[in-house]
């Protein structure tokens, strides 16, 4: 039923022009528009809205992830621009946060100013 739908990503945020600065300046996503509801980010085609709450409970999961073509220059990009890459003690990751799957993909996790975790994943 929802097959040639497009997808719609949420994200909550305590401050919407915290989080615009953060997935506009440091991720390099393109505003589409903002109001005191929500930021609306154009994420490669799907959107991405960031909705106004008064508390962000994390899940402890990752809520958003991107497929990326060389994970180690986008964590050195993402890195040289203030993100820091988060580690997992059950994780064998390497020195800039990648871990390997068994399969042989690669993933680093981060997180937004609010708190959720993002992800970036290199398939094998």
């Amino acid at each position: 039923m929802l097959e040639s739908s497009d997808l719609i990503a949420f994200a909550a945020a305590t401050d919407l022009a915290r989080a615009r600065e953060f997935y506009e300046q440091t991720l390099g996503l393109a505003v589409v528009e903002q109001n005191h509801f929500a930021c609306v980010l154009d994420a490669h085609g799907t959107m991405l809205r960031l909705t106004a709450v008064p508390v962000v409970t994390s899940p402890g999961y990752t809520v958003l992830g991107w497929r990326v073509g060389d994970i180690a220059a986008a964590v050195a990009g993402l890195a040289d621009r203030g993100v820091a890459f988060l580690r997992y003690d059950s994780m064998d990751q390497d020195a800039r946060g990648i871990w390997t799957t068994p399969g042989g993909d690669r993933v680093a996790w981060f997180a937004d100013p609010d708190g959720n975790v993002l992800s970036l994943t290199q398939f094998r």
